[in-house]
C-alpha cells in the first residue's frame, strides 16, 4: 500500500503549493514552463477527488509534487496514497522564513502562502525528499500514542484546575487525599461531597465505605481520617463562594475520572498494537522506555527504513541536534525550534526516564552536569546519543545490549568510569 509506483521517479510535471484549512484549501500550481495558476479547493471528498483527477490529467500521468505544512491533517490523508502524488511536508517556520525573503513578505494570506510553497518546491525539489507514509500498523500505533498524550495533557490541566479550585474553599480534601496515588479517592470524595459542609455532616459509615473501597484498608487509618473530617474547621461558610465552586469541582472531577478511564483504554489498545508490531522487540527491552515510551520510540523511527540518510538527519529533523549560527568572529550554538514538537518531546521524555533506569545514561548525565552543562542541554545531548544507538538498532534489527555498550563506553570515554561505579 505504501509502495509508490515508478511515476514518482519521472520528472515533475506539476509543482503545487497548498495552504490547507478546515473548510477550504488555497492551491497554487506551477507547470514546468513556469506558468502559474491559483485556485480554491473546498474540503469535501468529492471536490478533492475531482481536483486530483484534474491535476492527474493536467500532469499527463507524470509526477505531481505537492508541498504543504506539516505531515498530518485531513488533507494529507486524502492525498497520501495516490499513485502519482509526491508529498513534501514542511515546518511552518520554514515557510515563514522563505516568505520573509520576498519584498513585503512580512504580510500573510492563504493564497500567497500557497504561492510561496509552490515556488519553494520548484526551487528546492532536488534537495528535498518526498514523504512516504508508514505502514498501517505503524500509523495506527502512532495515532494511538499521540491521542493518548493529548488526553494526558488535558488531564494534567484539569487536575491543576481542580487543585486551584479546592484551595479556594476546600483545602481539607487536598491535605487528606491530595497525593498523586490517591487520585481515585480524591475524585470519589469530591464527586459525592463537593461541599465541605456536606462532607462534615455525612454518615460515618458511608464515608468509611468509600475510603475502604478506594484502597484505605487499615481500620485505624480510616478512623483517623474520619476524625479529621469531623473535627475540621471550614475555610469559610460563604454560600456565595462554596456553591459555584462545588459545582465547578464536581464537573472537573467527572472530567478527570473519564480521562483516567479513557487513558486506561488507550493503554490497552497501545499494548496490543505494540506487541503485534514486527519491530516491538527492538524497543520493548530499553531500560526506561516502559509501556508508554517504547511504542512512541518505535513510531518516531517508523517503518520506512530509507526515510533517514543517517541518525544525524533524524536528530536534526526532531529538533534534538542544535543549530550553529556563525557570522564573522561570532559563533552561536542554540536549540532548534523549527521541528515537530511531539517527536522532540518523545526523545526528551525517554532520556529523562532512562537516566533513572539505564546505568550509562545516568552516569553520562551526571558527568555532563559535573562539567557545567545545564539540565535540558544535557538531556538533548544524551538524546542525540540515543538516536544514534537506536538508529543502528532500527537498521540492523538487533536489540540494544546495554551491558556490552557500557564496556565499549569505558574504553571510548574513560572519564565516565567513576560515575558508573558510584551511581
Amino acid at each position: 500500500m505504501n509502495d509508490k509506483p515508478t511515476t514518482l521517479n519521472q520528472p515533475t510535471a506539476l509543482f503545487i503549493g497548498i495552504d490547507w484549512a478546515d473548510q477550504k484549501h488555497d492551491c497554487h500550481i506551477i507547470d514546468p514552463a513556469g506558468k502559474e495558476m491559483a485556485m480554491e479547493l473546498p474540503h469535501t471528498p468529492e471536490s478533492i477527488n475531482e481536483w486530483i483527477a484534474k491535476m492527474t490529467e493536467k500532469a499527463g500521468g507524470g509526477k505531481i509534487a505537492i508541498m504543504l505544512e506539516q505531515s498530518k491533517g485531513p488533507l494529507i490523508h486524502a492525498l497520501m496514497f495516490h499513485a502519482n502524488i509526491a508529498l513534501y511536508p514542511i515546518n511552518p517556520k520554514q515557510l515563514a522564513r522563505y516568505r520573509e525573503s520576498y519584498p513585503g513578505g512580512d504580510g500573510k494570506s492563504d493564497p500567497t502562502d500557497a504561492m510561496y510553497l509552490a515556488r519553494m518546491l520548484g526551487e528546492r525539489i532536488d534537495t528535498l525528499k518526498a514523504w512516504l507514509a508508514d505502514d498501517e500498523q505503524t500509523r495506527l500505533l502512532n495515532r494511538l500514542c499521540e491521542q493518548r498524550r493529548f488526553i494526558v495533557g488535558n488531564q494534567t490541566k484539569q487536575r491543576q484546575q481542580l487543585i486551584a479550585a479546592l484551595k479556594q474553599y476546600f483545602p481539607l480534601v487536598l491535605a487528606l487525599f491530595g497525593k498523586s496515588h490517591e487520585l481515585h479517592l480524591l475524585l470519589a470524595i469530591v464527586q459525592r461531597w463537593p461541599d465541605p459542609r456536606q462532607l462534615r455532616r455525612a454518615d460515618r459509615r458511608l464515608i468509611d465505605r468509600v475510603l475502604r473501597e478506594h484502597g484505605i484498608r487499615n481500620q485505624e487509618r480510616r478512623t483517623e481520617l474520619l476524625a479529621a473530617i469531623r473535627s475540621s474547621t471550614l475555610l469559610c461558610d460563604d454560600s456565595a463562594l462554596i456553591t459555584p465552586m462545588a459545582m465547578t469541582v464536581k464537573h472537573l472531577a467527572a472530567q478527570i475520572d473519564q480521562c483516567v478511564k479513557t487513558i486506561e483504554q488507550f493503554d490497552q489498545q497501545i499494548s496490543e498494537s505494540f506487541k503485534a508490531h514486527a519491530d516491538s522487540h527492538l524497543f520493548a527491552s530499553l531500560r526506561g522506555a516502559g509501556p508508554a515510551l517504547a511504542p512512541r520510540l518505535l513510531c518516531a523511527f517508523g517503518s520506512q527504513r530509507d526515510r533517514w540518510r543517517d541518525a544525524d538527519e533524524l536528530a536534526s529533523f526532531s529538533g534534538i541536534a542544535p543549530i550553529t549560527r556563525q557570522s564573522g568572529k561570532q559563533r552561536q550554538v542554540q536549540r532548534r525550534y523549527a521541528c515537530p514538537k511531539y517527536l522532540r518531546q518523545t526523545f526528551h521524555e525517554f532520556v529523562s526516564a532512562a537516566r533513572t533506569w539505564c546505568p550509562w545514561t545516568k552516569a553520562r548525565y551526571q558527568m555532563l552536569r559535573a562539567q557545567g552543562m545545564k539540565h535540558h542541554a544535557a538531556i538533548r545531548k544524551l538524546a542525540r546519543s540515543w538516536i544514534r544507538i537506536l538508529y543502528r538498532v532500527w537498521q540492523t534489527r538487533i536489540p540494544f545490549d546495554c551491558d556490552r555498550y557500557i564496556e565499549t563506553l569505558k574504553h571510548r570515554l574513560p572519564g565516565i568510569i567513576p560515575y558508573l561505579e558510584n551511581p
